[in-house]
């Protein structure tokens, strides 16, 4: 057998040195070793992004939940301020009522005192006018002693009423 140096030859030697130097480098356990760290860096990244997925999940579902919360708590303030409002409008309403029956029955209280102090005014003028009219007549009809005794008899009147 004989061996011949040609080209293939060559590249065979140069395959087995190159392999030879790779294996002496530790190549392959470097690859490895990379190989593992990437897988291990991609399983971290994997099991991070489950973990925020379920951090996310538990935020969302939190969140939902206090917006219920709130929508209730919202509802029940809306069911409060109304009814509050519908209390103020019948409060009101009724105070409404009661100031227009005060100043009906304050109003109903100077009419009748207005016509009393009319019929009083009237009594008055009435008085007067009789008495002028009396004292006209016992001037033309009286004499000096009838009015001296009416005279008399007033002045005791009126001593009786003052004591």
């Amino acid at each position: 057998m004989e061996f011949h140096l040609d080209a293939t030859f060559f590249a065979f030697v140069g395959l087995v040195l190159f392999l030879a130097l790779v294996v002496y480098l530790k190549v392959p356990g470097m690859m490895a070793r990379s190989l593992d760290d990437r897988a291990d860096q991609i399983r971290n990244e994997l099991a991070e992004a489950k973990r925020l997925r379920e951090e996310a999940q538990h935020l969302l579902a939190e969140y939902q939940r206090k917006r219920k919360e709130a929508e209730a708590e919202a509802a029940h303030i809306v069911a409060a301020a109304e009814r509050e409002a519908e209390m103020l409008t019948a409060d009101a309403k009724k105070k409404t009522e009661e100031f227009v029956a005060n100043r009906t029955a304050l109003s109903e209280q100077k009419i009748l005192q207005a016509e009393a102090e009319a019929m009083k005014a009237v009594r008055s003028a009435a008085v007067d006018l009789a008495i002028a009219a009396a004292e006209t007549v016992l001037a033309k009809q009286a004499d000096a002693k009838v009015q001296s005794e009416l005279f008399g008899n007033a002045v005791s009147q009126v001593k009786t009423r003052l004591n």
